[in-house]
């Protein structure tokens, strides 16, 4: 894919959802960024909820106020607004997201919105997607856009080898038309965000 000279690219931010030892989630994300950061439309970061270990959510204030008090919320809130497009990998707990997602989401407002969002689902035969659609829910009411294509990848520990996931074509395909609908949604929603649409 060439990029046009006149258009920079958009920053896509991979965001690892389970902090439990020996679990699968890292490798799955390092691939989904590496193959973000193969395309020309995305300047690509990952964060790993584990490594950010936000302590639950310990802010005095409503987030919405952008009030905050803590050095770890201000640097979420960095990294948040810098980004112009999310995907989130996450596993299935009990039919639904692990419960450091549903936290690093609560600590912010405003940074999310109008912005749009993408779930890499993965487990057992479920392939990790209720807890993708449970998502979809919580992304909207925090303004963001949640979009339709998504990568569900079942029986995923048999697909990690060496500690690397090892994807198959329906997960490169699925991949592409999740980057290509980030691409054409952060384009209108950053538009939407500087109020020049």
């Amino acid at each position: 894919m060439t990029l046009q000279p006149s258009v920079a690219p958009m920053t896509l931010t991979t965001v690892v959802a389970s902090t439990r030892p020996g679990r699968v989630g890292r490798s799955v994300a390092d691939w989904f960024a590496l193959r973000a950061s193969e395309d020309d439309r995305f300047e690509s970061h990952t964060v790993d909820l584990y490594e950010l270990a936000l302590p639950f959510f310990d802010e005095p204030h409503p987030p919405a106020l952008r009030q905050y008090t803590k050095s770890h919320t201000r640097a979420w809130s960095r990294i948040v607004d810098a980004s112009d497009a999310f995907v989130f990998v996450t596993p299935e707990y009990n039919g639904c997201f692990p419960a450091p997602l549903k936290n690093a989401w609560d600590y912010l407002a405003v940074e999310w919105q109008h912005k749009p969002a993408a779930f890499v689902s993965y487990g057992g035969v479920s392939a990790g997607t209720r807890a993708a659609q449970m998502g979809k829910q919580v992304v909207a009411n925090l303004r963001m856009l949640p979009i339709g294509p998504t990568v569900s990848i079942p029986f995923v520990n048999g697909l990690v080898e060496g500690g690397d996931f090892r994807p198959g074509k329906i997960h490169e395909a699925a991949a592409e038309q999740v980057l290509d609908e980030l691409a054409r949604t952060a384009r209108v929603m950053g538009r939407l965000r500087r109020g020049t649409y």
